[in-house]
């Protein structure tokens, strides 16, 4: 959506989930004159008439993405002024990287009582060589939009290689930009006096695919997914498959997971990409509560990333936290209880150890799951879990009750990871997967 104020014609996003910050998203995009219409999965943005460079500080407070949009807005309006963001609170995410980049593009760029004011010195930003000094998505994306307008070649070494930062390329590329070397460490763009109408289809989200598989894992339940990339769940599913839990790929954009009644511990250290990911960590620690032995789980990207412990143990893990190392030591089941959600990815954890814990678990906290899934208690439920939200408001709680060996979930969930109906399959309410194939561990 922010590489959409690059185009001064219509653009057309398909695969688009019903998210909190998606709706946050476009209210900031409104704010700056952009005209926004939804039909179901689809959003068309007619950006013609960008006129406002300073955005709200009110809805950027709450949507760190949201900050990524002074890139754009540079490049296409010569000025912008957007407050410094906002999110979940799993740690410091500082601007610097952007401001510095911007700067290198022959921005002035400055804070000033918690704005972000960047203007450009002449008619266009100028290409630029940038290294930055951790491969940060969010960083890596601002920059590489504002260079696609720029005068010039841009060369953003240590640049992130996450699927996300190749789909915008290819979003770029499909409006007219010249950008090479997305998923490398190495992004070279040619910039373009301007970019020109796109329908343009978006990625699978391989977060919301790993929770899924994960929530198949813990419940020793057989689920398939589709359409989703494998190659960009590598990570995942190689330790889903040291835990004991076989993933297999039935045809090029689905996943099947197949459970193993045997979980073993095993070790992780989240990484930027290709390394395992920091958004899978708090649901694999979940998994990783209930699998045999001692595990270690490190988290290397965000220093308050590890809250969630306490709500684990509260439903009876044994975690313990040793500055960013969480060592967990295996159970026999966890026991539902009332518990608080943290953060995004917390919550979603939260829900997947509701579907293995003994008895009722009641989560708090639902404004997270909404920000960053789309419905996930109605395609579980589709897929046979006993779960309810006790009313439509992210405020109120979400009852999730054990999914037991007898009734696991089981069916063909159509997730484009994140779209706003997961497809099932019309059989799969009448037949258990799990027991049609092979016990992967006999």
């Amino acid at each position: 959506m922010a590489g959409a104020l690059l185009c001064s014609e219509d653009c057309r996003l398909s695969n688009v989930p019903q998210l909190v910050d998606i709706e946050r998203m476009g209210q900031i995009l409104s704010a700056f004159g952009v005209k926004l219409q939804r039909r179901g999965e689809v959003l068309e943005l007619n950006t013609s008439d960008l006129h406002q460079s300073n955005a709200p500080y009110e809805l950027v407070s709450q949507l760190r993405a949201s900050f990524f949009v002074i890139g754009s807005v540079l490049a296409r309006l010569g000025t912008a002024k957007i407050p410094l963001p906002g999110g979940c609170a799993i740690g410091a995410r500082p601007v610097e990287l952007h401001v510095r980049g911007l700067q290198a593009l022959g921005a002035n760029v400055h804070i000033e009582h918690g704005v972000v004011h960047a203007y450009v010195k002449g008619d266009r930003l100028k290409g630029g060589n940038i290294y930055l000094d951790y491969p940060s998505v969010g960083a890596t994306e601002t920059l590489m939009m504002a260079a696609t307008l720029a005068d010039g070649e841009t060369i953003i070494d240590n640049a992130a290689q996450e699927p996300e930062v190749v789909d915008l390329a290819n979003f770029c590329r499909a409006m007219g930009a010249n950008i090479s070397g997305e998923g490398s460490k190495r992004i070279v763009i040619n910039g373009v006096p301007k970019l020109h109408a796109v329908d343009y289809a978006i990625i699978p989200d391989r977060i919301e695919a790993g929770t899924f598989l994960v929530a198949g894992a813990i419940t020793r339940s057989e689920i398939s997914i589709y359409p989703v990339i494998p190659g960009h769940l590598t990570a995942a599913i190689n330790k889903l498959q040291s835990i004991g839990v076989q993933v297999v790929s039935d045809t090029a954009d689905s996943l099947r997971v197949i459970p193993c009644d045997y979980l073993v511990g095993t070790d992780i250290e989240t990484q930027p990409y290709p390394g395992f990911p920091t958004d899978m960590q708090a649901q694999f620690m979940t998994l990783l509560t209930v699998s045999e032995g001692d595990s270690v789980v490190t988290e290397t990207v965000f220093e308050n990333r590890l809250r969630h412990v306490a709500e684990l143990n509260r439903m009876g893990a044994d975690i313990r936290v040793r500055g960013n190392n969480a060592i967990i030591r295996g159970v026999a089941h966890l026991s539902g209880a009332p518990v608080l959600a943290t953060d995004l990815r917390a919550s979603a954890a939260l829900v997947i150890a509701g579907l293995a814990a003994n008895g009722k678990t009641i989560i708090q906290g639902l404004h997270h799951l909404d920000r960053g899934y789309d419905n996930l208690e109605g395609k579980l439920r589709q897929l046979g879990a006993k779960i309810k939200r006790i009313s439509g408001d992210g405020n109120t709680p979400l009852v999730v009750s054990q999914v037991t060996p007898e009734a696991n979930l089981g069916a063909n969930l159509g997730a484009t990871p994140e779209v706003a109906e997961p497809k099932i399959s019309p059989q799969a309410g009448e037949k258990n997967l799990h027991s049609s194939v092979a016990n992967p561990c006999s």
